[in-house]
């Protein structure tokens, strides 16, 4: 792993610290929101789920129009920073919210997330020469750097949210925060030269304040929007609409070998979506069948049931440089496997993740409790196929779009989760208890039985992929 670290360009290193300490601030959050939607606001289940799924969608919504600032506003670099104060005040606002100003701050999170979410990826992706062998390593690496601050994250939230609050995790998340912005200003030297079109020109204080005033818009927005969901699943569907055809006019601006490419990038991201519907479950149901009917042990030590989510960044660092090691093993000896053929193995490995959850039903106790390993391997393949879709899907777009629209098309990249937010609610909501039924044999049996029929339809669509990867990877070369 070492030896994959010490190739990369230096911004990488800079790139690498920043993302740690953004997502280790999301992970606090996302990580208990859940239950916090249950156990603060008095959600039953399925308001939790879609509440939850339209806080995903406004978060990763965004992130097309902060792709969008970054590369033809601000800067990508402006952005970024701007994104991470937005985010700084978002989590200092929920560890002060009542239950009457909370989707303010949630607001300021959604958009301080768009704001920031594609400019590290389009930074990074800048910083590699074209056809740059060091690329997909280098993303996987990256993709390890989200999961070392999710994992202290998913420890931290779920214990001083149980033990002192959610106010004092939240706070810790705004501390996350303030260190990821000090650690860019130590070491801006490693991306200073790196710079688009709009990172180069002086902005006039007119348009700083249209922005300020656009964020605090797009606050108020959030805010109702995250109490009214059904409004919020149209627009994104709208914003999704307004995406792709921006997306198609700049294909029209391109020649034909390129339109082919971006067409094929267009497909793959149509894929993703089924990939992060089946992430979303994640903080959802796989949370709270964690919490309902998994003995709350892992390797013999007694752990928060909620902490369960961190077995995905474990097996994400574990699992990471193997794949960077595999990637850089077979360039060298000249041959490559295609960008669908990945996506295929990725989605296999989502559905068996799913499928095998169904036969933990015939090795419950009498009290409807399950070994935690059940989930230990259970997120090896969650993992394995996120690696393998998630983490590549930045690279794919970096590879098949023009240089001039990274950041946009970044964003649209993001859009999938967004789609995914309300997609995966919808199967979260499949799990959803009776009010009146608690944890015991019967929730297992509602929880496998969902698991079971995700992991079969999930296995069907990976077959899919498999018969159309070998059509996709012509067009692609």
């Amino acid at each position: 792993m070492l030896a994959q670290f010490q190739k990369q360009p230096r911004a990488f290193y800079m790139i690498f610290m920043l993302e740690i300490w953004e997502r280790f601030g999301f992970y606090t959050v996302q990580g208990i929101l859940t239950l916090y939607f249950i156990r603060f606001l008095g959600f039953n289940d399925t308001q939790a789920y879609y509440t939850f799924g339209a806080f995903s969608a406004l978060v990763y919504g965004y992130v097309a129009l902060g792709g969008f600032i970054g590369d033809k506003i601000l800067g990508t670099k402006r952005t970024i920073i701007l994104g991470l104060i937005t985010l700084a005040s978002g989590y200092l606002s929920l560890s002060l919210a009542s239950t009457q100003n909370v989707f303010w701050a949630l607001g300021l999170v959604c958009v301080g997330n768009g704001l920031f979410k594609a400019n590290p990826s389009s930074l990074l992706s800048k910083s590699y020469k074209k056809n740059d062998p060091r690329l997909h390593g280098g993303f996987t690496l990256y993709y390890m750097a989200i999961n070392l601050g999710s994992i202290v994250a998913l420890f931290t939230g779920p214990y001083l949210s149980s033990k002192y609050g959610y106010s004092y995790a939240y706070f810790v998340s705004f501390i996350g925060i303030l260190l990821g912005i000090t650690n860019y200003g130590f070491q801006y030297r490693q991306i200073q030269h790196i710079n688009n079109a709009a990172d180069k020109k002086k902005k006039p204080i007119w348009r700083w304040i249209s922005v300020v005033f656009g964020i605090l818009f797009t606050t108020y927005l959030s805010a109702y929007l995250l109490q009214h969901v059904a409004i919020t699943e149209r627009l994104i569907w709208l914003i999704i609409i307004l995406a792709i055809a921006v997306y198609a006019y700049f294909m029209t601006r391109e020649k034909k070998k390129s339109v082919i490419r971006m067409a094929v990038a267009l497909v793959l991201m149509a894929e993703a979506i089924v990939f992060f519907t089946l992430y979303q479950q994640m903080p959802t149901s796989l949370n709270l069948f964690a919490i309902n009917n998994v003995h709350p042990y892992l390797l013999g030590l007694p752990i928060d049931p909620q902490s369960f989510q961190t077995l995905n960044p474990i097996w994400i660092i574990l699992i990471s440089p193997v794949l960077a090691a595999i990637y850089s093993k077979i360039h060298t000896k000249h041959y490559t496997l295609a960008m669908p053929y990945k996506f295929a193995l990725g989605m296999t490995c989502c559905g068996i993740s799913f499928g095998l959850l169904y036969f933990a039903r015939f090795f419950g106790d009498a009290n409807g409790q399950i070994s935690s390993w059940w989930l230990v391997v259970s997120y090896f393949f969650q993992s394995t196929g996120e690696l393998l879709v998630a983490a590549l899907g930045v690279a794919m777009v970096a590879e098949l779009v023009p240089h001039a629209i990274v950041g946009f098309v970044m964003g649209m990249w993001f859009l999938t989760s967004s789609i995914a937010g309300f997609t995966g609610a919808y199967v979260a909501s499949t799990t959803a208890l009776p009010e009146q039924l608690g944890s015991g044999y019967a929730s297992l049996l509602i929880y496998t039985q969902a698991f079971g029929l995700i992991g079969v339809i999930t296995l069907a669509i990976a077959l899919l992929l498999w018969i159309s990867a070998p059509f996709l990877s012509r067009l692609i070369r």
